[in-house]
């Protein structure tokens, strides 16, 4: 059973400690109750906070900008941004008045005309930081910051300046988690310490809410019961291809209404894409773009997965494995120092890896198996990217799969098994 505490260490917080050190205005991203404004509250606790909606012009800063900015001395937060866009001229006209680093602290929870705007309007003043769901590191509270404020080094970023150094950080798992738990529950705070039963409620609300206040007050989508339909369908296509003609057709409409309803949930954070690698090669491989839906908790409710008993044997136990993995890995790339592209790789002859990195002039293949023990055939994937690309420009690195037993090992001289909840080690 989780513990739920007042406030939970994110992974993120060295990252956003470090933009505010090097940049005027710090904008966190992601869906809402995520915990953006948790986390700036909690690293800065003596800057004031200022929380917008789309009812109410909070001491008329949509009226009266100016005015609203001059009351502030000091660095201040600024919840939910996209619902005082009039805020953003005067904003960039404030920090270019001063040289401190700092100034504003921004979230939203969408990545609309006015997001985009702050990164338009202030090119050179502004560090976006994207927030998820918590990981398991995150849930389970199990690591600790150095003195410095550091976070320890996921294996993952180990993996990406040497992936041979991964086998020295086994060392154990986090304890006290069971894969079936945690992939049921997600990582939403606001289930934290809750029973079952609270589940089906919060994300019932939770769903209502971003009906309500996103979609409703921010775009122009005219059936909202089927646009709720839509987020339901989008579940059950996590970690999968997505097609816009087959996905219009579930929901009775064309596939361009499709496209565009899938670009306001990615936009507000609940769906994550990944494009597909193609590289150099004259094997046939897929061009289709693959989808995450942003937390495994909120995917399995809507797929009406009522426990962590219900997922063994589910049809969708696989692809919601692979989803919580993914958005983990993806979490962690949100606070390595360095670029990273993310990919997947199928070729028309069933071959494929889950996910490619790029990073520097190597791709490291990842796959991810919901399987207690890995043999060679495990492995095929991997092999068959290997052989694709091992004439080609880039570097292939040994391949890792991500599986849910418990130990590290070589399956082959090439690729590591990683258990799915490997400690970190700084």
């Amino acid at each position: 059973m989780y513990k739920s505490r007042e406030y939970h260490s994110r992974y993120i917080e060295e990252e956003v400690r470090y933009a505010a050190k090097n940049s005027k205005v710090v904008l966190i991203v992601g869906a809402r109750q995520v915990g953006k404004s948790t986390l700036l509250e909690n690293l800065f606790p003596d800057y004031p906070v200022i929380t917008f909606n789309p009812l109410e012009d909070v001491k008329s800063a949509r009226k009266d900008p100016a005015f609203f900015l001059s009351q502030f001395d000091g660095p201040v937060i600024l919840d939910e941004i996209q619902f005082a866009p009039e805020l953003l001229a005067y904003i960039k006209i404030k920090v270019d008045q001063s040289g401190a680093m700092g100034q504003y602290f921004l979230t939203g929870s969408q990545n609309l005309s006015v997001l985009k705007s702050v990164a338009e309007s202030m090119a050179g003043r502004v560090v976006i930081i994207e927030l998820t769901p918590m990981i398991i590191y995150e849930v389970a509270q199990n690591f600790s910051m150095t003195n410095s404020g550091a976070s320890p080094k996921h294996w993952l970023e180990h993996y990406l300046t040497n992936p041979q150094s991964v086998i020295l950080q086994a060392g154990g798992t986090v304890s006290g988690m069971v894969l079936t738990e945690a992939v049921w529950r997600g990582g939403y705070p606001g289930v934290l310490g809750k029973d079952e039963r609270w589940f089906s409620r919060y994300f019932s609300g939770y769903l209502k809410t971003y009906i309500e206040r996103d979609v409703r007050t921010q775009t122009d989508v005219e059936q909202l019961m089927k646009f709720e339909h839509f987020v339901a369908l989008l579940a059950a296509l996590t970690a999968k291809e997505i097609n816009y003609t087959e996905l219009g057709r579930d929901i009775a409409a064309h596939g361009s209404t499709a496209r565009r309803w899938l670009e306001i949930v990615r936009a507000t954070y609940l769906w994550r894409d990944v494009s597909p690698f193609v590289g150099n090669t004259i094997k046939r491989v897929t061009t289709k773009t693959k989808g995450y839906f942003i937390d495994t908790g909120f995917a399995c409710q809507l797929l009406r997965i009522t426990s962590p008993e219900h997922l063994l044997g589910h049809p969708m136990f696989g692809f919601l494995f692979e989803t919580y993995i993914s958005n983990m890995l993806f979490s962690v790339l949100q606070a390595v120092p360095f670029s990273v592209g993310q990919y997947h790789w199928r070729t028309n002859g069933g071959a494929e890896v889950d996910l490619v990195l790029e990073h520097g002039n190597a791709l490291y293949p990842i796959e991810i198996k919901v399987s207690s023990v890995l043999g060679k055939h495990d492995a095929r994937g991997l092999r068959a990217f290997r052989e694709t690309y091992a004439s080609g420009p880039q570097k292939v690195m040994p391949g890792i799969i991500v599986y849910s037993g418990a130990d590290c090992y070589w399956v082959e001289p090439d690729v590591l098994a990683v258990p799915w909840n490997l400690l970190m080690r700084s």
